[in-house]
């Protein structure tokens, strides 16, 4: 399949090295010097985009591949306030979208579990549930999005009212989150009473793992029309 690049930093290229080993064509490279691009006919004969870039540019960049009707995925954080717009705009569009806080295939086999073990704490609220995350410097946005949807699917199969950077109320999630060295990502999600604690984790060793299912869902979306997740792409379900 044709697969367009929006965003050609690290995961960019690294994205670029999956699609190719799976036998795919790399269209367009988009980037900030480039951006007029993403309107060229070799863009919009594409089968699909895959978007990473930074949370100032996502929407803008999968409005425009909505438009031209190039089904997108989006790895992207950082936008979630925009997020509703650009479902409705795939809607209008009759194209397809996905979007993930992350699209490696462990991760998202993780936020799974993490909503079955919501379920089955719900009765055993001596517990009490936090979220640990490490990300290397770079990385602009904190919490990161995959602990955000951890801990969106906790606080609303607990009913709290919602998350914090190091929240101290008992109905309020407490993440917790370091920026240190070059550290991919580990996101671990703790429940913690006084006898003892219940410890779920992810360790991600490097970028390949994002790079892999973001193609991977490049795969499924393409001729797709419609607002999919990484649930979809997987069959795992809700």
């Amino acid at each position: 399949m044709k697969i367009a690049l929006i965003g050609y930093g690290k995961m960019g290229r690294t994205v670029e090295r999956f699609a190719l080993q799976r036998g795919h064509e790399i269209t367009s490279k988009i980037d900030k010097d480039n951006t007029e691009d993403i309107y060229s006919d070799a863009f919009r004969y594409s089968d699909a985009a895959i978007e990473f870039s930074c949370p100032e540019a996502a929407f803008a960049n999968v409005s425009a591949s909505l438009k031209l009707g190039v089904p997108v995925v989006c790895g992207t954080t950082g936008w979630r306030e925009k997020l509703d717009e650009a479902k409705l705009l795939c809607a209008e569009s009759g194209t397809g979208f996905i979007h993930s806080s992350n699209f490696s295939l462990g991760v998202n086999i993780f936020f799974y579990i993490n909503r079955r073990l919501a379920e089955s704490m719900k009765n055993h609220r001596n517990y009490v549930p936090s979220i640990r995350e490490l990300h290397h410097i770079h990385k602009k946005d904190a919490p990161s999005g995959t602990a955000i949807t951890l801990a969106d699917d906790i606080a609303g199969i607990l009913g709290l009212s919602g998350w914090a950077l190091d929240a101290c109320r008992p109905d309020v999630l407490r993440i917790a989150a370091t920026r240190e060295g070059e550290a991919p990502g580990t996101h671990e999600v703790a429940y913690e009473s006084e006898t003892d604690s219940i410890v779920i984790r992810h360790e991600a060793r490097s970028r390949d793992g994002f790079a892999l299912g973001a193609v991977v869902a490049a795969e499924f979306i393409a001729g797709k029309r419609g607002v999919f997740d990484m649930g979809d792409v997987l069959g795992l379900g809700s």
